[in-house]
């Protein structure tokens, strides 16, 4: 009982943090930006059940665990109101970018902690840094991918004409459905192991 506890310690604290300060990211930038609203809605906790969405936070990362052994999910996307935003195409990258900027930079506070565990000899954290590292660089990996409504595909609707930015947008219903079945189907393995293996890599050995 206690090892599975231990496990679910080492998995859960990554994922958490990944996942509430991408949206944090999102919801801070967009209020520096002008538009409050995130912050309004109490969408600027670090409480992660103001973060948790039942299906992509729960039931689709569980669903594709056990049938895939991929792990992807998403939590529930903050409010924005580009309207309210100062440049609103210019802005919307930004508030875009900013969740997998917060990763990149989880991925230097999880470097850290892992040369802790090893001058420590702690096991527990090195498990815990080491996903953290991972959990991060798939985050990045997926969010920057231009696929509605990924965070890279308002990046690049941001660059569109409006016209031709809308009906990008449109897809974002079905850019879920292609997301789970390029997992299911092992293509999201394929082009994230070599930058999942080097880059875990190149993380654990940062400051050692």
């Amino acid at each position: 009982m206690i090892e599975y506890l231990n496990t679910a310690v080492i998995l859960i604290i990554p994922i958490l943090t990944a996942i509430v300060f991408h949206e944090v990211g999102h919801g801070y930038a967009a209020k520096l930006l002008g538009d409050s609203t995130a912050a309004n809605q109490g969408r600027l906790s670090l409480n992660p059940i103001a973060h948790i969405d039942p299906i992509g936070t729960i039931a689709v990362p569980a669903l594709l665990y056990f049938t895939s052994g991929f792990l992807f999910g998403w939590a529930k996307p903050v409010p924005v109101n580009y309207n309210k935003l100062g440049s609103p195409r210019r802005d919307s990258a930004l508030v875009a970018i900013a969740g997998p900027l917060v990763n990149f930079i989880f991925l230097f506070i999880w470097s850290i902690l892992f040369a802790v565990s090893v001058k420590m000899q702690s096991a527990t954290l090195y498990s815990m840094s080491t996903f953290g590292i991972q959990i991060n660089i798939i985050l990045i990996a997926l969010n920057l991918l231009p696929i509605p409504p990924l965070d890279g595909s308002r990046v690049i609707a941001s660059l569109l004409p409006p016209r031709f930015a809308y009906q990008y947008e449109r897809f974002s219903f079905l850019g879920f459905i292609l997301v789970i079945l390029l997992a299911v189907s092992g293509i999201f393995s394929q082009y994230l192991s070599p930058l999942l293996n080097d880059g875990t890599l190149f993380f654990m050995r940062l400051f050692i």
